[in-house]
């Protein structure tokens, strides 16, 4: 009798460490999925201020035709529905370039709508750093998860699999070269 007891007793400790287990990894799973929709709310808001930064430049800056046309066509693809990281790095690219360029002019450097656009962009651009790397940082405790013994053995049962990283191209990891 206290042989099944005992018995018993393991099998309500395994599953209570199975359960206990697999809510970690779903938890884990889910703060991943936030923190990718947290860099997707950042590059919504840097959508929503680049076409009122052009629009500054533009009055200014007509000449400049195809910094301002590279800009808004980066903005275009990195909206569209494929839109992939590269996309995203070009579209900040080409708004540092905008940047850049509007810099050259005495008149626009002082005009309060475009410094306060700029720093918008700015503080913009270092939310969406601080959301990968919040991003990186989910993905790398869930992945541990999903690979360390023993919650690994549950990830496998339950096919949790491992998600990657943010990275940029090997390409786009060097300074843009911007033109005037």
């Amino acid at each position: 009798m206290e042989i099944i007891w005992l018995l018993l007793a393991v099998i309500v400790v395994f599953l209570l460490w199975l359960a206990i287990t697999y809510n970690s990894l779903v938890n884990r799973r889910n703060q991943v999925r936030y923190a990718f929709a947290t860099i997707d709310v950042q590059l919504k808001k840097r959508f929503d201020l680049v076409p009122n930064l052009v629009e500054t430049v533009k009055g200014y800056a007509a000449h400049e035709r195809e910094v301002l046309e590279a800009v808004t066509k980066a903005r275009q693809q990195a909206l569209s529905h494929r839109s992939s990281w590269h996309d995203q790095e070009m579209l900040h690219q080409e708004v540092g370039r905008l940047v850049a360029t509007a810099e050259a002019y005495p008149d626009l450097k002082s005009d309060r709508q475009f410094l306060m656009l700029q720093r918008q962009l700015a503080e913009c651009e270092a939310q969406i750093a601080a959301a990968r790397r919040t991003y990186n940082a989910s993905v790398m405790d869930y992945n541990n998860s999903v690979g360390m013994v023993p919650s690994s053995i549950v990830a496998s049962m339950f096919n949790f699999k491992t998600m990657p990283q943010f990275e940029i191209a090997v390409n786009e990891r060097t300074n843009p070269n911007v033109r005037f």
